[in-house]
């Protein structure tokens, strides 16, 4: 029988104050959401993924429950968070699936804590601001509080924040994260110990050229037939974006994406 039972908790990671939830009951599976977003905002994934494991879903700093604090929100602060709540919780190498900025977050817990998680999944990942799709990388930019007036992400915000008028920090905040160039260090990409699964849409905010070139990287693109398959895997899903319009993003390709992290994360 599914435990349904919902546990929450706070874990103090260095001056944060880091909300989590706990669902479910079995082997410990990390969830790491995207930017703006909260626990609630998986919904039936995360409801699937529950039914055979521990799922614990924190919110990043300024996210949700969790209050912001004076300092920039960076993948690699971010990725040191979840590092401190996997050793609060005492979990033994948990696996860790991360979705847009989750998956960033995931990217750079493999670079920065290797080893620390079992297996991991990157949905819609880059590991250089080159793999954005040049449409997103020009609109960034105009990102500002007003575009999400009257939104389900604002309006989520504001139900649950500590303080629900800092939104527009979060805002400000997460546009400097989305217009920085970065290109993170190709060789701390391929001493990644975990086998990776990644994840993207055909029409997703990266390009289809650069999931495969961070698939190569993790030792992925050769010929199975030959040399046999790699411990990392790569799935480009069909008629998907990154989020919009509703129905169509990576998050709502629930039945896709439960079969295939399942068994991926089954077979270590």
């Amino acid at each position: 029988m599914t435990d349904t039972q919902v546990r929450t908790g706070r874990a103090p990671v260095g001056e944060l104050d880091m909300y989590y939830e706990i669902h479910g009951s079995g082997r410990p599976l990390v969830l790491l959401h995207g930017a703006y977003m909260i626990v609630e905002s998986f919904g039936p994934f995360l409801e699937g993924l529950a039914q055979e494991r521990q799922v614990i879903v924190p919110e990043m700093q300024g996210h949700g429950r969790t209050a912001d604090i004076d300092r920039e929100i960076t993948y690699e602060q971010m990725a040191d968070d979840t590092a401190g709540l996997i050793e609060h919780l005492g979990l033994e190498q948990p696996d860790v699936v991360g979705y847009s900025m989750g998956a960033g977050i995931t990217l750079q817990l493999g670079i920065r804590h290797p080893g620390l998680a079992r297996r991991m999944v990157a949905a819609s990942a880059s590991y250089t601001s080159a793999g954005i799709q040049p449409e997103a990388w020009a609109m960034f930019p105009s990102i500002s509080p007003e575009m999400f007036a009257g939104s389900p992400m604002e309006a989520a915000y504001k139900q649950v924040a500590p303080d629900p008028d800092a939104f527009p920090t979060l805002v400000a905040k997460l546009k400097k994260l989305d217009t920085e160039e970065f290109a993170w260090d190709e060789e701390k990409i391929r001493a990644i110990p975990s086998p990776m699964l990644l994840v993207a849409g055909d029409s997703d905010v990266v390009t289809p050229e650069h999931m495969v070139e961070l698939y190569r990287l993790l030792g992925g693109g050769g010929m199975g037939d030959l040399a046999g398959l790699p411990p990392s895997q790569l799935a480009i899903l069909p008629g998907t974006t990154h989020f919009m319009p509703p129905g169509s993003g990576v998050i709502d390709r629930t039945d896709w994406l439960l079969s295939m992290i399942r068994t991926f994360l089954d077979a270590g």
